[in-house]
């Protein structure tokens, strides 16, 4: 096997297994634990799995990105909630109250404007002041969290359209609407990355920034439309979940950028940038929603949750980290 191959297998591979073994465990620890008389690989809990994973899982999507272009965005979850605000808000405003039911796409353009444009800010700062992007992000995380906080105080922002929870509730070929949204996301990005030069162009900047200057990649605007990409898809996913929930409180989204970095980590793609897997990140989302699922369905509290996933995302990290050295080791033979 040639070197590397073996490491890359790993990160790529192993995350499908380890679902495998979630599954296994789940399955017959709930036969002895669980708090519910369903069992855990019940057809419908595995649709509502796949349903609750699209949130984190379109986020996911563009954090991959990001994270193969070298850089990170510690923002998302804010403008996941900033987003959410504008979509839900902007169907009270009078001209388009005066539309009737349909005026939320117009409230889905708003809202998908506003992570472009959120994204676009972030990525701007990181191209022209050459600040770490996870310094730039972390102080737009703060302040756009305060910006959601400004636009209705400490108030939940509601509005039900019954139109968009139609839409959002239903089902095609047995898959609810959000999942069907995380499948498409999930195959866009799998393109982007694969099969045009920008996905290649990240893997080069991620891999060698210096390199990729010297071969002629404009690395600056391609880090900026990285960012817009995923502001957008920070949008997006507030779009589809608050399209159905109908009501947004100021500390929603808090520490997505976490969980969402965990899941991208635990589907492989390294720290570093250069290397990482859209499929494997699926993978990552499934993985962390299997195991919050199953510890809730065999009694866990959210603090035993949490644990149980920072223990594994430090052993991820780990293993990364050796299997890293032992590359490098093996390049040099």
């Amino acid at each position: 096997m040639a070197p590397g191959t073996w490491s890359t297998f790993l990160r790529r591979g192993a995350i499908w297994a380890f679902i495998a073994l979630e599954l296994a465990f789940f399955s017959i620890a709930g036969e002895f634990l669980s708090v519910s008389d369903k069992a855990f690989m019940n057809w419908d809990n595995m649709l509502l799995l796949l349903k609750q994973s699209a949130p984190l899982g379109i986020i996911a999507m563009g954090m991959t990105l990001i994270m193969v272009n070298g850089n990170i965005d510690l923002s998302v979850g804010a403008i996941f909630a900033l987003a959410a605000v504008i979509l839900l808000d902007s169907m009270t405003w009078p001209f388009m109250a005066a539309m009737g039911d349909w005026s939320f796409l117009l409230a889905w353009v708003f809202a998908l404007l506003a992570g472009v444009a959120l994204g676009a800010l972030n990525g701007f700062l990181v191209w022209k002041t050459g600040v770490d992007a996870f310094i730039i992000t972390l102080g737009a995380m703060l302040g756009f969290r305060g910006l959601v906080f400004m636009y209705n105080g400490e108030n939940p922002t509601s509005h039900l359209n019954w139109t968009l929870v139609d839409f959002a509730e239903a089902q095609f070929l047995g898959l609810h609407t959000a999942t069907w949204f995380l499948l498409v996301v999930t195959a866009g990005m799998w393109w982007l990355m694969n099969r045009t030069v920008h996905g290649r162009n990240a893997y080069a900047i991620g891999d060698n920034r210096e390199a990729a200057v010297n071969a002629g990649i404009r690395v600056g605007p391609h880090m900026m439309i990285n960012f817009m990409i995923i502001g957008f898809l920070a949008a997006l996913s507030a779009v589809v979940f608050y399209s159905e929930s109908g009501s947004v409180n100021p500390n929603d989204g808090m520490l997505y950028e976490l969980w969402i970095i965990t899941a991208v980590v635990l589907g492989g793609t390294k720290l570093t940038g250069g290397s990482g897997s859209i499929i494997s990140t699926l993978g990552g989302v499934l993985a962390i929603q299997i195991l919050r699922r199953g510890l809730n369905h065999i009694g866990a509290d959210t603090s035993t949750v949490n644990l149980v996933i920072g223990l594994i995302l430090i052993a991820v990290l780990f293993l990364d980290r050796q299997l890293n050295v032992k590359g490098k080791e093996a390049l040099r033979i």
